[in-house]
């Protein structure tokens, strides 16, 4: 029979076919792998940034797929100058910081992708289509989910056709990346904060990935000043303005992006001028502030600077009508998604759990899950 490792998303034969003529047991164990491999997605073989190549992330069982572009590893300045149009304090001061490779979604997460998990889509197309369920289907399955949300999450934005999916907690979207874990057999996760504003500088050091210039915005982001369809402001289809050099799209606007840290002011000073920061992230328990990147359709230019930090805040779910309010949605954060990487070292478990890389229910909050139908 076949072992899955669904972490490092490696099969292992493991020969339990006596009785067989060896030839036999060799040929049938070749055609389980081959099998198991087509049931998990198309992997890199990747073992170091040099091998890493982009690759689509098809989910099994549904039309819902999604493309990566590695991100190779290497050290940045984090922060912005004192100097920079918009800087804030809590940019600063600029400290050098290392970062191991990994691959990176090309958009923010979709409607189409995310509600797999968190409207149950994935577990109605299998029974819909009489799919037996594999093994990485039933890990899935047995992730959290939410409880159905009282209203359409888009607020009447739109959902089909490569919209962004908002209104997300942190939480939310960490069990979101848990589910994708479990169903393709490799490893997603939010990037850290450092690892974000290294993927949308993409070896630059400008306030934008395309320079200093301001003006040149509308080419790369929607913000404010030109988001509005029929008279109202508004986000927009995932990929529809120019990418980063590193062939992101919407890493300046658009809709701000989950990271996995805790939101501290004075977070770059705990770091040493003279040497490079390893892996920085600033763990939390409870649920406020966390850290969302990137600027969105609702905000100014200045907001989508590569170096600009937005912290969260409880009036982001402020008409939540449950008590307590939910670990799931934030009904006023329609200017919140985000994006997964898929790190090339796969962390222990150990590290997962010591880093809080996956989610972990903020102490204040309650977590009210569903049940399948």
């Amino acid at each position: 029979m076949i072992q899955f490792d669904r972490v490092r998303g490696t099969a292992q034969v493991v020969m339990r076919l006596r009785g067989l003529p060896q030839q036999l047991q060799v040929l049938t164990a070749l055609c389980l792998v081959v099998t198991a491999a087509a049931a998990i997605g198309a992997e890199p073989g990747a073992k170091s940034d040099k091998e890493m190549k982009p690759y689509t992330q098809q989910i099994a069982h549904t039309e819902v797929s999604f493309d990566l572009v590695p991100i190779p590893g290497g050290e940045f300045l984090m922060g912005s100058p004192v100097s920079e149009a918009g800087h804030k304090d809590d940019e600063g001061p600029q400290h050098k910081v290392k970062v191991e490779p990994f691959w990176m979604a090309k958009h923010e997460v979709t409607w189409e992708e995310f509600e797999l998990w968190s409207l149950l889509m994935d577990t109605k197309l299998r029974r819909f289509q009489n799919i037996k369920p594999t093994p990485l289907d039933k890990s899935a399955d047995a992730i959290t989910k939410p409880t159905p949300p009282y209203t359409d999450m888009s607020f009447g934005m739109g959902k089909d056709g490569g919209f962004p999916a908002i209104c997300m907690t942190q939480h939310a979207a960490k069990k979101y990346c848990e589910w994708l874990s479990a169903k393709t057999g490799l490893y997603y996760r939010l990037p850290t904060e450092a690892e974000w504003e290294y993927a949308c500088r993409a070896g630059t050091t400008t306030a934008y990935s395309f320079g200093d210039d301001v003006s040149k915005i509308d080419d790369y982001a929607w913000h404010s000043g030109n988001s509005v369809v029929d008279g109202e402001m508004k986000y927009h289809p995932v990929g529809k303005k120019k990418p980063n050099p590193w062939g992101l799209y919407d890493m300046h606007g658009n809709v701000a992006e989950w990271v996995q840290d805790k939101y501290e002011p004075d977070f770059y000073k705990k770091f040493p001028a003279d040497k490079a920061a390893t892996f920085p992230i600033a763990l939390a328990d409870v649920e406020y502030p966390r850290v969302a990147r990137g600027g969105s359709w609702k905000f100014d230019p200045l907001e989508a600077r590569s170096a600009t930090r937005l912290a969260s805040d409880p009036e982001w779910k402020q008409q939540d009508p449950q008590l307590p309010k939910s670990a799931w949605y934030m009904t006023d954060a329609l200017f919140v998604g985000f994006r997964v990487i898929r790190p090339l070292r796969t962390p222990s478990e150990e590290e997962r759990k010591n880093l809080r890389l996956d989610a972990v229910v903020p102490s204040d909050v309650k977590e009210r899950v569903t049940m399948d139908e």
